[in-house]
């Protein structure tokens, strides 16, 4: 029985068989996901339990995929897989607080310097932003790795549960109210400028890993750079997009309250 049996026994009778096979058929799937998130994660985290989390998105990917749109399954379920996996882990709440301020104070001092200098700022910039040398740069941005790929994540949190819009900007289903469909295109739309902002070897670590699927040890190769390298360049492409992310954040607050204030 092929793949689209398999979706048709399971949308028109609930076949319970179907959807057994399509939860084994897409499987492997939950662990491609936790296997890429388990690259930028804290050692300790335990790749078994980013796939038991994974299994909670999968099985609301199956749950809510409709195949009539033409949308490949692994497209729709792999950011509700993520989703599923960063919201256990946002759950778990292992960032001390802390690590939080200081990605905090990072972000903010990329955005604030990009906005005054209308381009990326470059390390030194950030150092004398923030008062610190580039070894004390380096160490704040190997301990914020992880906490700012979540904060980011939790930022980017798309209207249903387990659904975000992930920095390849690739939401696989329509959202049936016009309201929430514009506010969406509009985060991708923001996301994607903020994307292009990007020095260019940060942007192409983020091409690479997030639209290309390469995992940072292949990434590396392509550059012929360091891993550790890879990951750097990945921090930093993040904290500046939380910190563009934030600022436009507040802009469109400040224009609603303006706006509520003139009604």
């Amino acid at each position: 029985m092929d793949e689209g049996d398999l979706w048709r026994r399971y949308r028109e009778n609930q076949d319970q068989a179907a959807w057994e096979k399509l939860v084994e058929l897409y499987a492997p799937l939950v662990k491609h996901v936790a296997a890429r998130l388990r690259l930028v994660l804290p050692a300790h985290v335990e790749f078994e339990d980013l796939v038991s989390s994974g299994v909670f998105g999968l099985l609301a990917a199956i749950e809510r995929f409709q195949p009539e749109r033409g949308i490949k399954f692994e497209t729709f379920a792999t950011p509700r897989i993520r989703g599923a996996i960063l919201d256990s882990l946002r759950a778990a709440d292992w960032a001390p607080r802390s690590l939080r301020q200081q990605e905090r104070r990072l972000s903010q001092a990329y955005g604030r310097l990009e906005r005054r200098l209308g381009r990326p700022a470059t390390a030194r910039e950030v150092c004398e932003e923030l008062g610190v040398t580039l070894q004390e740069l380096r160490a704040l941005e190997r301990e914020v790795s992880q906490a700012v790929l979540l904060s980011l994540d939790a930022a980017l949190k798309g209207p249903e549960e387990g659904e975000e819009i992930t920095l390849g900007a690739r939401i696989a289903s329509e959202y049936g109210d016009p309201v929430l469909a514009l506010e969406q295109e509009e985060k991708k739309r923001l996301l994607a400028a903020a994307i292009r902002e990007l020095p260019e070897k940060e942007k192409l670590v983020i091409a690479l890993y997030y639209y290309e699927d390469l995992n940072i040890k292949e990434i590396a190769q392509v550059l012929k750079v360091t891993e550790s390298r890879v990951s750097q360049l990945h921090t930093r492409a993040l904290l500046r997009l939380r910190g563009k992310l934030g600022r436009y954040q507040e802009e469109l607050e400040l224009a609603e309250r303006t706006q509520n204030t003139g009604l």
